[in-house]
């Protein structure tokens, strides 16, 4: 029998495969940086269209003292003894006493006994003109250095707002610039 010489292409055992190396798996930490690059560039993206889709629309700054609330629980909190001089303390003390009493627009007292700003003023000054005088000074100051120098009166002032958040924060200002001025 005559011998034969196997083609190489029928040649099984001179065959080599060819492995495709696999790319090589990134760690974790890799992986979370290309995310973060990816999320990166997506949000900065987001931010442009949202610039140029919100050019038009004019916008008033928002007064964090406004939306930031808190409950109030004025008959379990003690007063404040922060305030060293006597109109500050006259003013912490008519602070406290909108918080407990209540507040109210259009009269010094109404039937509830709630107060406005001019009021709470006059009753803790009990009598003293002077001192209710200085208060009410101060805080026309405070309120005309927020809201601008078209104020014209602690009542007007006081009757602006529908609710007593704005006039508290006031009187509160208004007793740490007393106390600042040394009043």
């Amino acid at each position: 029998m005559p011998q034969t010489h196997p083609s190489p292409a029928t040649d099984h055992s001179a065959q080599t495969t060819e492995v495709l190396a696999s790319p090589a798996e990134l760690s974790l930490e890799e992986r979370l940086t290309f995310i973060n690059a990816a999320m990166t560039v997506r949000l900065d993206e987001a931010k442009v269209a949202y610039e140029v889709n919100t050019a038009h629309i004019s916008t008033e700054p928002v007064d964090l003292g406004d939306v930031v609330t808190v409950p109030l629980t004025p008959a379990l909190k003690p007063m404040p003894d922060h305030c060293s001089t006597p109109v500050a303390t006259l003013l912490q003390r008519a602070h406290h006493r909108l918080l407990t009493g209540g507040w109210c627009t259009g009269a010094l007292v109404d039937e509830q006994g709630a107060r406005c700003l001019y009021g709470v003023i006059r009753a803790e000054a009990t009598g003293n003109s002077g001192l209710e005088a200085d208060a009410v000074s101060v805080l026309l100051d405070a309120i005309r250095r927020a809201f601008g120098s078209d104020v014209t009166s602690v009542p007007s002032f006081n009757d602006g707002w529908s609710n007593s958040r704005v006039p508290l924060r006031m009187l509160d200002e208004a007793a740490f610039l007393a106390d600042a001025r040394g009043l």
